[in-house]
């Protein structure tokens, strides 16, 4: 069981910092670089890299691990010191998948829905996005899972402790 803990835990932890890591880039470098762009590349950068990011690897091991791998690593510490701070961090974690179920993916979805830059009024399309609205509530994403990161790295130094006590 012990080696399922740790297992666990190490896989929540580094699917968390994935997408910790992910939310952080748009934010810090991502959207503020597209922001600077023309209203056709804006759109035409912002729909391709959203069809990219959509893939078997980040989805399975990114965006929806981190949360089953949390809610694993949770089930396996039951009765542990490190249960707490996993438990906040699945919270805090599921907060984050909603927010971007409920917002950022429907922004995303109804950009590309707009068309080929080349053929669309990308002026009326990236005002429609709402940019300002995206990035804030990619900002959230970014506080909640980073803070579930840190957690889980407590989480994983309490379980260390506890695995290396006689």
């Amino acid at each position: 069981m012990n080696g399922l803990r740790i297992a666990s835990l190490m896989a929540a932890t580094i699917s968390m910092g994935l997408v910790a890591g992910v939310f952080g880039i748009y934010a810090n470098a991502f959207m503020p670089g597209l922001a600077k762009t023309d209203d056709k590349t804006f759109v035409g950068a912002f729909q391709a890299v959203d069809r990219a990011i959509v893939n078997p690897l980040f989805m399975l091991l990114g965006f929806l691990g981190a949360l089953v791998f949390t809610l694993v690593a949770g089930l396996a510490q039951l009765k542990e010191k490190a249960l707490p701070w996993i438990a906040v961090a699945f919270v805090l974690y599921l907060a984050t998948v909603i927010i971007t179920i409920a917002v950022n993916v429907p922004m995303n979805d109804a950009l590309k829905a707009a068309g080929d830059p080349d053929t669309i009024d990308v002026t009326a399309a990236r005002a429609a996005f709402d940019e300002s609205r995206w990035r804030a509530f990619n900002l959230v994403r970014v506080l909640l899972s980073t803070t579930a990161f840190g957690l889980l790295a407590w989480a994983l130094v309490l379980t260390g402790k506890s695995s290396a006590q006689p």
